[in-house]
């Protein structure tokens, strides 16, 4: 073996190791990926964009961060959230942000959350970087109240790494809708950004055809009303970069129904699974959408905590190609909560989705959003959790599944605690997490062993009678990538 290709799989397993944005098989929770024979390392570098909380200028907006313990991680590094610079609500600037205004928080050692917060409608957009020990399952939660107006009541968001591809099931243009994308570019480079908009008939014509520019470090909402004259209940969003790479989140609010964040879903799958709906959800609607040529056919199955049952009326769903459905589902948890599993009825087709869930009646009514998401794996974080208000919901699709659930020591002080729970196969559980620490907490999820596990997280916080609510859903928190040994690749380089 020569020295050249020594070092090409040295530089191999150097650039795994440091970024966060890797793409590699979730691993097994022996240690080793499911691709077979690869280590398991921590991540050296990471980073998370979070979007502006709120142009209303009653609004209150909690950040919290917290890095998991992770074994072999780095003992130094660094982290930092900084203020992008912002354009105006119109897209022609506004109000600043830079490098240099003071962070709304200070990142502190693994297992400790760090707090901060901020009001009114001047907050800009954030661009966290972290490395070393603060780098492996970094999260930071952004949680917005907003007492009345547009959007009144609970928004959360979980700040995301960047990328160039993101699809948004569930956005409106209708009347009484406000939906923003908001749009956030980490790097040293302009970001070009094509959005397009899929309604009930399919494409959406709109008014910008050659791409939205995102300058270095700086954030854009765009409105989606702006982009078309065409007013549509449900519509399916598409983000992509023509160069460049960017954090993209949509904020939907309702004039009447209160709003919240809505991630990106999940890429297109034939499966999906959407979990977390309250078991006090007074309406369910699903809107899904299928980006290829074939059109999709999908079974509709509920996971309660006494097993899978199909929701009448509703046991399949026909999404056409290229074009937006939706179904309402209405109260379909009936007092118990649940996890929505699509699967396909014959030809597997990819398919995006995401549920709109709403409490309360009437002007007492509040919004979130559940998109589909992507499995547990090795582990997942949530933040900003409170000894009341907090339910996290686990979901086992396919097979049985224990999972180890850990509270952080508390942000008021206290220690770590952590309990196993087994979830039986095809159910949703709502779990009472353990308790250890005082005030604040962060909480993370890990498989033991079986089938896979999705997880979301619910905060509640009412407010003049308004039920405020938000969900997350919880994902890999991206703590560990997977490396394939140097000696499987040396007997690869050697045939």
């Amino acid at each position: 073996m020569n020295r050249t290709t020594l070092s090409l799989i040295a530089c191999t397993v150097a650039l795994a190791a440091v970024t966060g944005f890797a793409a590699f098989d979730p691993p097994a929770a022996s240690g080793t990926s499911a691709a077979g024979g690869a280590t398991e390392r921590p991540v050296e570098r990471t980073g998370l964009l979070c979007p502006a909380p709120s142009f209303s200028d009653i609004a209150d907006t909690a950040y919290t961060s917290f890095t998991p313990v992770t074994q072999g991680a780095d003992s130094g590094g660094k982290a930092a959230l900084e203020a992008a610079a912002e354009q105006s609500a119109d897209g022609k600037g506004g109000k600043g942000g830079g490098k240099k205004d003071q962070a709304v928080l200070t990142p502190k050692p693994p297992g400790t959350p760090a707090l901060g917060d901020t009001s009114g409608s001047d907050t800009p957009a954030l661009i966290g970087t972290a490395d070393g020990k603060y780098a492996p399952g970094w999260t930071v939660q952004e949680t917005t109240r907003i007492a009345a107006g547009t959007g009144r009541g609970l928004q959360g968001v979980t700040c995301t790494p960047a990328d160039t591809d993101f699809w948004f099931p569930g956005a409106s243009t209708a009347k009484g809708r406000t939906d923003y994308v908001h749009l956030t570019n980490p790097d040293d480079g302009a970001a070009v950004v094509d959005i397009k908009l899929y309604g009930k008939s399919g494409a959406v014509k709109t008014t910008v055809t050659d791409g939205i520019t995102v300058p270095p470090h700086s954030s854009e909402p765009v409105l989606l009303s702006t982009l078309t004259d065409d007013a549509q209940t449900d519509l399916t969003v598409h983000v992509g970069v023509r160069s460049g790479r960017v954090g993209a989140t949509v904020q939907a609010q309702d004039d009447a129904g209160g709003g919240d964040w809505l991630p990106a879903a999940a890429d297109p799958a034939g499966s999906l699974v959407l979990p977390g709906i309250p078991k006090d959800a007074t309406d369910v609607r699903l809107v899904a959408f299928t980006p290829g040529d074939d059109d999709a056919d999908l079974k509709v199955r509920l996971a309660s905590p006494n097993g899978s049952i199909t929701p009448a009326g509703n046991e399949t769903v026909h999404v056409k190609a290229g074009m937006t459905s939706a179904v309402d589902l209405g109260p379909v948890t009936r007092g118990e909560p649940g996890s929505l599993i699509l699967t396909p009825t014959d030809k597997a087709v990819p398919v995006v989705a995401a549920l709109r869930v709403v409490r309360g009646r009437g002007s007492s009514q509040e919004t979130a959003y559940i998109p589909a998401t992507a499995p547990v794996g090795r582990r997942a974080t949530a933040s900003d959790n409170s000894a009341k208000g907090t339910t996290l919901s686990l979901t086992a699709p396919t097979a049985d599944a224990t999972v180890k659930v850990t509270v952080s020591a508390g942000s008021d002080g206290g220690s770590p605690a952590t309990k196993t729970y087994t979830i039986k196969s095809g159910t949703s559980q709502d779990i009472s997490a353990p308790t250890g620490g005082k005030g604040t907490y962060a909480l993370t999820v890990e498989p033991v062993s079986g089938g896979p596990v999705y997880a979301a997280r619910t905060l509640t916080g009412s407010s003049d009678g308004v039920p405020g609510f938000t969900i997350q859903t919880l994902p890999s928190d991206r703590g560990l990538v997977a490396v394939p040994r140097a000696e499987q690749d040396l007997s690869v380089l050697q045939r």
